[in-house]
């Protein structure tokens, strides 16, 4: 400790120092400038004091901040630790190719195989998780959270400090890791696994305290009733599940974890075996960042089972709750387990976001680059990726013209074994290419033209990786199945709307609505539209930043319901338990008179009872007072 404050003062001294010798040479400017001012000008009163004032100022500022850093406690610092990326995932890895490719292993149905949908090279085999491995998983957070619940936020931020340091300071490891198991490029992975990731984890550590502390209320409104307070607090509910698409293995993964133990729950994690490989990496990271923080690592679980043993956790008596990102057909089957057990479900599904772009905008060119980026990051796997451009005539030809250039330009590949650009990755599987392939064709057949793409595509060098064409389709129309179908992959699907209200109509002419952006230059438009369409979540000139900004994050209709993300996601893992009590101890609620047990008197009772609710409630101020003499009399 001594040897630390010794070198806090050295180097306050040296700062000090310098700041010292700057302001010597700001003083010798200022006294050139001096003689250039008229004599009536005090040199002592003007300048001076403006360097003492400066001086000062730095002094205390820097004096603060070295402080801070060095005297701090170390409660709230993070943990500096090492999680080796996997072999896997590093650069010039040579691993065997599997052909056919494949998640059930066909040697042995119980074993999970993984592989990298961008070159079908083989990660592992993998035991799928029975009902008794669940059960331990669960057994094993509910042993920890009993523990974890008495933390303090302070102890929690630590962790997520942690994690948060590691994170940033490890991003290219991580992106690797995501991009082997998902197919998805390295500037993808950087944009829709890390930056959000780290975003709601700041976001977390700067706000997460504050929405969580107890909320006061107004309490009755009844004015005889006024001694008493009422306030809401945030309690964790046990431990919670979560089970997350493939598209986003690490986010997916990071986020629900980040909120459940922040708010005092264990979680347990159910991720797709299209991506157990990557996702037992990352959850490790989040168990290191636990256990070298002090706590027991066992809080956060991974399970991966086939989807015949699925129901078993989501329908699992010991989940107090459950999030469920995934399809619309899967969610039913969830929705129908969880109702078993009565677990409460948030549902994130897929969408049919559209842009809507009016003629109004002044930078066409910048525009093409948000839906360029909106539809094919990823491949177009993403919840809230852009399906839908509809546009009005002006800006829909000048897209047009310059949408069908570029989308020709897109390169496809694995960027993390190639050395060439590569501009999308692969899907996920090939499972879905014949449907996507069909969706086009209807299209075409209805009058849409295809100017790019519309077919899978068998890459060179990785014939065994899963590829579409970036696709390219215009002059779609509300009555073609790719108007009202998810498509999740690489489509981009233009049409054309007359005005305002047909962009409006045409907008909520789908079972879905999860997110929407707006492109005007009139906010009073763009604001008109956003209050008109039938969407969770809505940017205006900027394409999903409402998820960036931490909002509460769900959809309408058949896009889901309930919220995850910012103050209302955190409120929902824990129990809003409603506490009310005396605002003053000599002052408290008794039974009157009339009313103890046995009543003596009925009909005094009745007139008791009456006057006690003209008095809290009556809209007369005088029918207040006359029941005030009403209750006097009828006290005894």
């Amino acid at each position: 400790m001594n040897s630390n404050l010794t070198q806090l003062l050295q180097q306050l001294n040296s700062t000090l120092h310098l700041t010292s010798q700057q302001l010597k040479s700001i003083e010798i400017q200022e006294l050139a400038l001096l003689k250039h001012l008229p004599d009536s000008v005090s040199q002592s009163s003007y300048f001076i004091p403006v360097n003492i004032f400066v001086f000062v100022l730095l002094t205390l500022g820097l004096t603060y901040v070295f402080i801070y850093r060095k005297v701090s406690p170390d409660n709230d610092k993070p943990i500096k630790f090492e999680w080796a990326t996997p072999d896997e995932a590093k650069p010039h890895w040579k691993g065997k190719r599997l052909y056919p490719t494949g998640v059930r292993a066909s040697e042995d149905p119980s074993m999970i195989q993984c592989y990298c949908p961008a070159t079908g090279q083989f990660l592992g085999k993998f035991k799928a998780f029975a009902p008794e491995d669940i059960d331990n998983a669960i057994r094993e957070s509910q042993i920890a959270q009993k523990e974890w619940k008495k933390t303090t936020f302070s102890q929690r931020k630590k962790v997520l400090r942690t994690l948060n340091e590691y994170i940033a300071n490890n991003q290219e490891g991580i992106a690797r890791v995501a991009c082997r198991d998902s197919g998805k490029t390295m500037i993808d992975a950087s944009m829709g696994e890390i930056l959000v990731t780290l975003e709601k984890l700041n976001w977390i550590l700067k706000n997460g305290e504050k929405a969580l502390k107890v909320s006061s209320r107004p309490g009755p409104a009844n004015i005889l009733m006024q001694y008493k307070k009422a306030e809401v607090r945030y309690e964790p509910l046990g431990v919670v599940g979560a089970l997350v698409s493939w598209n986003y293995p690490f986010h997916n993964l990071m986020g629900p974890l980040l909120a459940s133990i922040f708010t005092g729950n264990a979680i347990v994690i159910k991720c797709s075996e299209n991506v157990y490989w990557s996702s037992q990496w990352f959850i490790g990271l989040a168990k290191m960042a636990l256990k070298v923080c002090g706590h027991d690592e066992n809080l956060v679980q991974l399970v991966c089972a086939w989807p015949e043993d699925a129901d078993y956790f989501t329908s699992h008596e010991s989940l107090s709750h459950l999030t469920f990102i995934g399809s619309k057909p899967v969610a039913h089957k969830v929705l129908e387990a969880a109702s078993k057990s009565l677990t409460p479900v948030v549902v994130e599904l897929g969408g049919k976001d559209s842009i809507i772009v009016c003629d109004d905008v002044k930078d066409v060119e910048a525009i093409s680059s948000i839906i360029l980026r909106g539809t094919f990051q990823s491949a177009g796997q993403n919840c809230i990726g852009i399906e839908r451009v509809i546009a009005m005539p002006k800006a829909y030809d000048q897209l047009v013209q310059i949408l069908s250039h570029r989308v020709q330009e897109l390169r496809l590949g694995s960027d993390i074994d190639q050395l060439e650009d590569i501009d999308m990755g692969a899907i996920i599987t090939d499972a879905r290419f014949d449907a996507m392939e069909k969706l086009v064709e209807d299209a075409v057949s209805k009058g849409a033209r295809l100017l790019s793409g519309g077919k899978r595509y068998l890459h060179p060098n990785y014939p065994q990786g899963h590829y579409f064409q970036p696709t390219l389709l215009i002059d779609v129309t509300s009555d073609m199945d790719i108007a009202q179908n998810e498509v999740f992959g690489p489509i981009l699907t233009m049409m054309k709307v007359d005005d305002v209200e047909e962009a409006i109509r045409v907008t909520n002419d789908t079972p879905y609505g999860l997110g929407s952006s707006i492109f005007s230059r009139s906010f009073k438009t763009a604001d008109y539209i956003a209050n008109n369409i039938e969407s969770g979540n809505v940017a205006i000139n900027d394409f999903a930043t409402f998820y960036v900004c931490q909002l509460p994050f769900g959809g309408v209709k058949k896009s889901g319901y309930g919220k995850f993300g910012g103050e209302e996601g955190l409120q929902g893992l824990c129990v809003a338990k409603s506490v009310c009590y005396d605002r003053f101890s000599f002052i408290n609620t008794q039974i009157p008179k009339p009313l103890d047990y046995p009543i003596a008197n009925e009909k005094k009772a009745w007139k008791f009872v009456t006057a006690l609710n003209k008095c809290g409630y009556h809209n007369s101020k005088w029918e207040k007072v006359k029941s005030l003499f009403q209750l006097a009399r009828n006290a005894n």
